[in-house]
């Protein structure tokens, strides 16, 4: 029987491509090999990330993960031009309430980080991982942080703090409801990175932050399922 890489190279969905951590992912996924849909709220965004990607096989997608009918969009174009995801990089995320206190954070902000963070991980997985199950491979990785861990909590950003620890449940949940099906779903840590978000003075580059990504992506059939990982090293959350 025929495996899905020797039919076509293996498919990679890597939301919130256009800058930062999500731009080195998408990058890293490529020189592996694999036909990587950049996904971007702005498709000139997501475009210019493609044109740079190695290997030529790199598929610029306009996405908002808040936006069920641009997921639904996303997921058509994807299974009809490159038949379907075999992995799903939840990147996309935001940070609205840095160095706010749980009184702070008003229902706006709050809202914003879950439509995103959460809701819009869960829409992604919901329109795209059960392709996944039917071809019998899948690999989803969801970036979370070293704020979603009770083992090393800080004060501040309560919302996207919170909002990561639902990552990570969520990752355990769906690995466990997934087990035996040949997909394999793990988030991962990308540590204090220099990005818009992380700021100029965090110690890690990009490519260092999507590092333990691109392995999660491409781990072997026999690979891990439901955990956490930093520095490809899975930790306790």
């Amino acid at each position: 029987m025929s495996t899905i890489s020797e039919v076509r190279p293996r498919v990679a969905l890597v939301t919130g491509a256009g800058r930062g951590i999500g731009r080195a992912i998408a990058g890293q996924l490529a020189e592996r090999g694999l036909t990587t849909v950049v996904a971007a709220r702005q498709l000139a965004a997501a475009e210019a990330v493609a044109s740079a990607c190695p290997g030529g096989r790199a598929v610029p997608v306009a996405l908002d993960v808040t936006d069920l009918g641009s997921v639904e969009r996303c997921a058509a174009v994807c299974r009809e031009r490159l038949g379907g995801v075999d992995v799903l990089v939840n990147n996309a995320g935001v940070l609205p309430d840095d160095g706010l206190t749980v009184f702070h954070v008003d229902d706006p902000v709050l809202e914003a980080t879950l439509a995103v963070n959460v809701v819009g991980v869960w829409r992604m997985i919901r329109a795209l991982v059960p392709g996944m199950v039917e071809r019998g491979y899948g690999r989803v990785v969801t970036l979370s942080s070293g704020l979603s861990r009770f083992t090393a909590m800080e004060l501040g950003s309560p919302a996207y703090s919170v909002s990561k620890t639902a990552i990570n449940m969520l990752t355990a949940q769906l690995a466990a409801e997934l087990r035996g099906t040949g997909v394999l779903v793990n988030c991962a840590d990308p540590g204090w990175v220099r990005t818009d978000m992380g700021g100029p003075d965090a110690p890690r580059t990009p490519d260092e932050g999507a590092d333990t990504v691109a392995y999660l992506a491409t781990l072997p059939d026999d690979g891990p399922t439901g955990r956490l990982f930093l520095d490809r090293q899975p930790v306790d959350w």
